[in-house]
């Protein structure tokens, strides 16, 4: 039992979720070099494929997600369109997903621990 220590609990308002969406050519090889580094720089920084070009990170807060949004800022290809939208973790859970006509099972909330 641990004394004098106080828990807050984390409203589904607080915890935020990264969507980064993105439509980069793969016409050449150079620019599909460049899609795969994209799509391997967002799964080191602990981002999940959510579709093929929309990939999702659970945040412990506002401020840890532009820490996120900055380093992507920073490894975006010349070309192409990325946007990157964040959400309550209120808001992900409404999110409906689809597997043809039948509803897929629901989206697990998130859960993180983060260690500073």
């Amino acid at each position: 039992m641990v004394d004098n220590i106080s828990y807050k609990r984390v409203s589904s308002y607080q915890l935020m979720w990264i969507l980064v969406m993105f439509d980069l050519p793969t016409e050449t090889k150079r620019q599909r070099k460049d899609a795969s580094d994209f799509r391997k720089y967002l799964l080191k920084d602990g981002f999940t494929m959510f579709q093929f070009s929309i990939y999702v990170r659970n945040c412990a807060s506002r401020e840890n997600t532009k820490v996120h949004i900055d380093r992507i800022k920073n490894c975006i290809p010349e070309e192409g369109k990325v946007c990157i939208i964040t959400i309550t973790e209120r808001q992900f859970q409404e999110i409906m997903t689809f597997e043809g006509k039948c509803k897929s099972k629901k989206i697990p909330d998130a859960i993180q621990l983060e260690l500073f």
